[in-house]
């Protein structure tokens, strides 16, 4: 005898280190898991692993060096997805304030002169005045 009631669709899942790779947020696959064992990756604010699969609705939270990377788990792709269809998978909750951050931290890494090398010459000057203009 068959029950007339049909299970409900289950939300396709997939492992946090692959969808973090497919996503883009890291170049390899590797790399992420290294990641998540590390600690650098919460999911919904709790420390996760590796193999935990992720479900659309759920919020990550990747530390990529200064800056902490929050997404939003929209879909799972099957595969690694091209930068114009990565909307499609997830949304992108970082505040400004952690992008310019980062900007910062680039900027002054540029500005930094070896300690012992002197005074900049005339044309370091001009390269600098050219990084502001």
């Amino acid at each position: 005898m068959q029950s007339s009631c049909t299970p409900a669709p289950v939300a396709p899942a997939c492992r946090l280190d692959k969808w973090l790779w497919a996503v883009r947020v890291f170049k390899t696959r590797a790399l992420a898991t290294e990641a998540c064992r590390a600690g650098s990756v919460t999911v919904n604010d709790q420390p996760a692993k590796p193999a935990r699969d992720v479900h659309p609705g759920e919020q990550v939270a990747v530390r990529l060096g200064i800056m902490t990377r929050t997404l939003k788990v929209v879909g799972v792709p099957r595969s690694r997805v091209g930068a114009a269809l990565l909307p499609e998978f997830c949304t992108d909750l970082t505040p400004a304030a952690e992008y310019e951050k980062a900007r910062e931290h680039r900027l002054q890494h540029v500005l930094a002169r070896e300690k012992g090398s002197g005074r900049p010459t005339k044309r370091d000057r001009r390269l600098l005045d050219r990084l502001f203009e």
